[in-house]
């Protein structure tokens, strides 16, 4: 399932410890993992847990404890809205307002075309920047403006 690139990258992530603590790298795997097949299913967790020397459940344990991890499908573009209440207070209901409205999806949602899915997000440790928003677990947005969501979401869809 996973290709021969992605175990080379979990390989570097496994070298990175002790022998007897493969299950370090427990995290760093599944991201390349996902990265890879868009989400994380039950034979991809498997897979991991196979390949790092962990009981499957251990693995889907770490998969659903954090937010990053997608253990459903998701849209071509995942957009995380950070809705804790600094930010929340700060424009983030605005903002996830704005993207619903333009997506037409609402929170765990995604488009009918199968591009955008919207999250609420916990804190991401950048209240002064609110409202913040990640995008793909990779790029974080900071003070997103109505101007700013729209040049982002139409950037998105190019």
């Amino acid at each position: 399932m996973l290709s021969q690139e992605c175990y080379k990258k979990i390989d570097r992530e496994l070298a990175k410890y002790p022998a007897d603590q493969r299950q370090s790298a427990v995290m760093a795997s599944l991201a390349h993992a996902q990265v890879e097949l868009g989400w994380l299913s039950p034979d991809t967790m498997q897979e991991v847990a196979d390949y790092i020397g962990m009981p499957a459940i251990a693995v889907q344990e770490v998969a659903t404890f954090y937010n990053m991890y997608n253990i459903k499908p998701v849209g071509q573009h995942k957009i995380t809205v950070c809705t804790n209440l600094p930010c929340a207070l700060s424009g983030g209901e605005r903002a996830a307002k704005r993207i619903k409205d333009a997506l037409g999806i609402g929170f765990r949602d995604t488009t009918a075309d199968g591009k955008f899915t919207l999250m609420e997000g916990e804190c991401m440790g950048a209240c002064g920047d609110a409202p913040v928003m990640l995008v793909n677990n990779h790029q974080m947005c900071s003070f997103m403006s109505d101007e700013k969501i729209d040049a982002l979401l139409e950037e998105l869809n190019k």
